[in-house]
Parts: structure tokens; C-alpha cells; sequence
């Protein structure tokens, strides 16, 4: 079954915005995304509630957020009130969806699809080396439409890449040369109260300078949910495990290659994993992907984009949703991304990297 059998747009939502007041940039972002962000809140809704978590929970843990936000970063709670005011809708409700993972945590009902990520170390066209990412979003297709391109400036740094409508950020990398790739993860002591981790991916991609200093903000943020992020600009790259239990840094392969799916990484918060959510998934598309990586070493966004390329019988690395199976279980690649630090760019192809071929690629420079 084809992605093609789930109607997606001609045309992806392309949101750029420029404003040195957060509150404007936000309220921008949330003009241009009113009537998508309605359909964004009701597919949340429901699962929410399919995860069965009250909607006064929903409010309350959004309300959390925008408190920690607060405490944090400030900017950061203005764009999110920003978004509600452009958009017409009511801030916490917003707030929830930039703490999403954090809410849909608080659950054992809605098990997640999620994604596949590689960053290699490569030649470089002037000499020397640098880094190329790749990347699969996968999420509920029922969201297929509720996500878009962005390219944001006004802050220390501009950006540009994918997010959902209403979220500040996900993948992307910006005008320092500093990208970034993210992957959820599940750990037992997640909660909603800390730093959402879809708000700590904005921090990054706003203010980090290179991948050092992207290590020292994740380190400085209150976190009380999991994630990973993949940091890489042209010299180094970084493979963190987050989670409740603080941040963790991954060894890379002897080819400095770094490879994520969903599970744990570092002995401390594996301690701890949800293994229920993601597993044996998560550990097959590792082993998958180890093994194409060990047989037929990628050196450019081509091959990398192949890596990720799979079949039938196959770990769903490239995934497609079963047609016939309800809300909350049918997961799908809906997009697929590759970031290049050096260049300062994300192409963003909408589909599984199987539909390279067949369905519009999307070019954005920071």
C-alpha cells in the first residue's frame, strides 16, 4: 500500500516569516496557518482522547509548559502566544501541541510510529570533510496535512526545515551552520512540567552557533521528557540521548557515522526505556541499517537517501500505513529530510525516500 492512497497536497504550505519581536514572528506563523492549524487541533483531539487523557489534563500539562517555557526562555512562550493570537485560537491550545510528546507520555493506548535517522561523516567538495543527514518524519497520517516548510528569522539565527502546524520547530539547520535531526524516545519518568522537547529544538535552531554550543544549551534546559537529537555542523557531529535522567552523549561508529531509531543508546536512561513502545521495531531498523551501512558505505545524500529505501518483508524504514487499521495505528514516512550544514540547506521531500523519484522535493537555505 502506497502513501498515494492517503490524498496529500499539490502544493506543501511554505510559512516565512521575519520579525525581531517574538510575539510578531509568532503571531505571523499563526496567520498563515489558521485554517491548518484547526485540523491540526481536532486530529490531536482525538488522540488525546484515544490515548484517553482528559482534556482538562490536556490543558493543564499545556498550561505547565507555557510556565516552564516561561522560566526559560520567554521568547519562546511569546512566539507560541504569538501563533494562538495570528491564528485565532486560545494559547493553551497551542501549547499542547508544542507539548505533545510530553502529554501523549502520559499514556500506554496510543503506541507511536517514529523515525529513522543517519549522519555520516563525508569528503567534502573543497577538500577536507564535513557532514550530511538524512532522515525519515514519521507520524499518524491522519497529520499529512498538518505540517509544513519554514524558514524563520528574527531570532539570533535564521532557520528553515519542517514542523507541524502550531509547533515551533522539528528538523532543520540554520544560518550558523548547525543542524539537527530529532528522534522521540520513551522513558519511564517522562512527564509534561520540564522543557518540551519540540520547544528545545526551536532554542537550538535559534541560538546555537555550532554543535558545541547546541550541546551546552540542551545541558542548561530543564528537561523532564526524552528525546534525541542529532547535532552536526561541517566539523562534528553529536548524538544525545535525552530524558529525565539528564543528557547523554552516544559514541559514534569508528566511520563517525551516527545512527538513530527509537530506543536508548546510553546505559543510564535505557535503565528506564518504555520498551513497549518501540520495540522490536526500533532495534530491527537499527540492525537493518547497521548492516546496509557496514556493507555499502554512503558518501553523498543519494546513497544515504537509499540507505533508508525498504520493501516488503523488510523493517519499515520506509513506512506506509495499513489503510484498514485505526486512529493512532497508522503510521507513515511523511517526509523525508536531508540536511547539509555546510551549504546551509534542508531538501524536504514529501513522502517516503521510496517516492524520491515521484513527489516534489522542497529546497530551503538558511
Amino acid at each position: 500500500m502506497s502513501l498515494t492512497a492517503f490524498p496529500r497536497p499539490d502544493r506543501r504550505l511554505h510559512v516565512a516569516v521575519d520579525a525581531a519581536d517574538p510575539r510578531e514572528r509568532g503571531r505571523r506563523r499563526g496567520a498563515r496557518l489558521a485554517e491548518g492549524l484547526a485540523t491540526a487541533l481536532d486530529v490531536y483531539d482525538r488522540l488525546f482522547a484515544l490515548a484517553e487523557i482528559p482534556g482538562t489534563t490536556v490543558r493543564d500539562d499545556a498550561r505547565r509548559a507555557l510556565d516552564a517555557i516561561d522560566a526559560f526562555r520567554p521568547a519562546l512562550r511569546e512566539q507560541i502566544e504569538g501563533i494562538a493570537e495570528g491564528a485565532g485560537a486560545e494559547p493553551w491550545r497551542v501549547a499542547a501541541l508544542n507539548a505533545r510528546t510530553e502529554i501523549l507520555a502520559r499514556s500506554r493506548a496510543v503506541p507511536p510510529g517514529e523515525c529513522s535517522t543517519v549522519v555520516r561523516r563525508v569528503p567534502a567538495p573543497g577538500g577536507g570533510t564535513t557532514h550530511l543527514g538524512v532522515q525519515t518524519w514519521d507520524w499518524h497520517v491522519e497529520l499529512g496535512h498538518s505540517w509544513h516548510t519554514v524558514d524563520s528569522a528574527g531570532g539570533a539565527h535564521r532557520y528553515v526545515g519542517l514542523t507541524e502546524h502550531g509547533i515551533l520547530a522539528k528538523i532543520g539547520v540554520n544560518s550558523a551552520g548547525l543542524a539537527l535531526h530529532f528522534n522521540i524516545l520513551g522513558h519511564r519518568d517522562d512527564r509534561a512540567g520540564g522543557l518540551p522537547v519540540h520547544v528545545l529544538a526551536a532554542l537550538v535552531l535559534e541560538e546555537a552557533d555550532d554543535a558545541a554550543h547546541a550541546v551546552e544549551l540542551i545541558r542548561s534546559a530543564p528537561l523532564a521528557s526524552s528525546g534525541s537529537f542529532l547535532l552536526f555542523d561541517r566539523r562534528r557531529a553529536v548524538l544525545l540521548d535525552l530524558s529525565p535522567d539528564g543528557v547523554s552523549e552516544v559514541p559514534p561508529a569508528p566511520d563517525g557515522t551516527l545512527l538513530r531509531t527509537n530506543h536508548f543508546l546510553t546505559p543510564g536512561p535505557a535503565r528506564r526505556e518504555k520498551t513497549w513502545l518501540y520495540q522490536p521495531d526500533s532495534g530491527e531498523r537499527y540492525a537493518f541499517l547497521r548492516d546496509r551501512l557496514d556493507r555499502a558505505p554512503a558518501t553523498g545524500h543519494d546513497e544515504l537517501l537509499r540507505l533508508l529505501v525498504t520493501g516488503a518483508g523488510e523493517p519499515p524504514v520506509s513506512c506506509v500505513p495499513d489503510p484498514e487499521a485505526p486512529l493512532g495505528r497508522r503510521w507513515a514516512s511523511l517526509a523525508t529530510v536531508l540536511l547539509d550544514p555546510a551549504a546551509r540547506t534542508a531538501r524536504i521531500l514529501d513522502g517516503t525516500p521510496a517516492e524520491h523519484a515521484e513527489r516534489p522535493w522542497y529546497t530551503l537555505r538558511a
